[in-house]
């Protein structure tokens, strides 16, 4: 178990960049096993779930290689291999490989996906998009097994019954090499899908439609990569930095920012009097006189993002009044709250609603980040806290958060990380 150790209180100034997407990368690291030459990405997050993911990919003799942020994967030895429980179930996003397998081999064994425990996040319209092109889907002994008729996948029309970022990505690997055209209605909008289709239709596919609700596909023979693909900036370790910035009470500037991409989320921080200069590819907070508490609703994209609603939290304990949260995506994404109470935190939950009463005098603790954003909820409370925090299950952090202890470093924060980790 690794620690983060926070001596929080002190006043933070400097600039940050911020990484490559991290839900971009743990798609297109799958996907790079449809194209029949070797890929390389750019802008890669130094992050646990890129290892991981590589980890898998040796599994089936596909190596790989990563320098700084540059990751080159040559899937040309590829062999089929079943992917068990084990390296799978410490991470969600694993199941991408049931769409990428099946549509390089037409057969995927994978075991049930794991990742944060953050309440429901079934796999039904995944499932649903597979048999749709023809799969035949199978749960047995803990591992789903999906077969594509011996003809190959064909494609088809497929209405997702709830807008899934996950089932859109799944049925885009598995479709971008079935037969005919497949159409996905009601799909997600995210920038993260965006930026797959973009390194998909650069090695030869035919993807149209992504960042609207309707996204038709033409099967494609063969997909082939000719060039670098650089992936998009992390929305979400953007909106994690601002909310840091804006609760530590300003003088940051944040670079590599499609500040688009965080529409909802910005006009929140506007919302609540944060004082933003922003630039074409920057965010400067400014020192804010008075933070106001407001109400908050996560959303599908383009609406406020699920990730950022604990990212958020901390300024709100900082602001005037009352403020409530409904996470209509996860509403059981609630684990920070009694770690925050710990620290004083005035925030509580019921029936699925957030309230968080402001003004809060946060003291350091000892705590918990039992998922990625709860323990980055937690590492901007120990920032601004007085005292000492001390962060157990810290790898969760380290599992989303780029380099996350040497950018802290870089806006002057007193922070340490106990416990070795190669990536910090």
């Amino acid at each position: 178990m690794q620690k983060l150790v926070i001596n929080g209180g002190k006043k933070l100034s400097g600039e940050v960049t911020i990484g490559g997407a991290k839900n971009s990368t743990v798609a297109l690291i799958p996907a790079a096993i449809l194209s029949s030459t070797p890929v390389v990405l750019d802008s890669v997050p130094q992050i646990r779930d890129v290892d991981n993911l590589r980890s898998i990919l040796l599994d089936m003799n596909v190596t790989s290689e990563v320098k700084n942020d540059v990751l080159k994967i040559d899937p040309t030895e590829i062999h089929f291999a079943e992917l068990p429980s084990g390296k799978v179930s410490s991470l969600r996003a694993s199941y991408y490989f049931m769409g990428a397998m099946l549509g390089r081999f037409g057969k995927a064994v994978v075991g049930f996906p794991g990742g944060d425990d953050i309440g429901p996040r079934p796999i039904d319209q995944h499932i649903k998009g597979f048999e749709a092109l023809g799969a035949h889907v199978e749960n047995k002994n803990g591992q789903i097994i999906i077969t594509a008729p011996k003809e190959g996948l064909t494609g088809a029309k497929i209405f997702l019954d709830m807008v899934s970022v996950g089932a859109t990505i799944n049925v885009i690997l598995a479709a971008v090499r079935a037969k005919g055209t497949t159409v996905i209605e009601n799909a997600a909008k995210e920038p993260e899908i965006i930026d797959l289709a973009t390194f998909l239709n650069n090695m030869g596919a035919t993807i149209r439609g992504v960042g609207t609700e309707t996204i038709r596909i033409e099967g494609v023979d063969e997909l082939r990569s000719n060039n670098s693909h650089t992936i998009i900036p992390d929305r979400i370790e953007a909106g994690t930095y601002l909310s840091l910035a804006a609760a530590s009470g300003g003088d940051i500037l944040i670079n590599n920012i499609i500040s688009e991409h965080l529409d909802a989320f910005l006009a929140k921080l506007d919302e609540m009097g944060v004082n933003l200069e922003i630039g074409e590819d920057s965010i400067y907070v400014k020192p804010s006189p008075e933070i106001k508490a407001v109400n908050i609703k996560t959303m599908p994209y383009p609406g406020f993002a699920t990730d950022l609603q604990q990212p958020i939290t901390p300024l709100l304990m900082q602001s005037k009044g009352e403020a409530m949260i409904i996470d209509t995506i996860y509403p059981k994404r609630i684990k920070h709250i009694s770690q925050l109470q710990k620290m004083g935190g005035d925030i509580s939950s019921e029936n699925d609603l957030i309230f968080v009463h402001g003004g809060s005098k946060l003291t350091g603790a000892t705590v918990s980040a039992d998922e990625i954003r709860a323990g980055a909820c937690l590492m901007i409370a120990g920032l601004i806290a007085d005292g000492t925090t001390v962060i157990e299950n810290a790898e969760n952090i380290l599992r989303g958060y780029d380099r996350v202890v040497w950018k802290l470093h870089q806006l002057q924060a007193d922070v340490e990380l106990v416990g070795k980790d190669d990536l910090n």
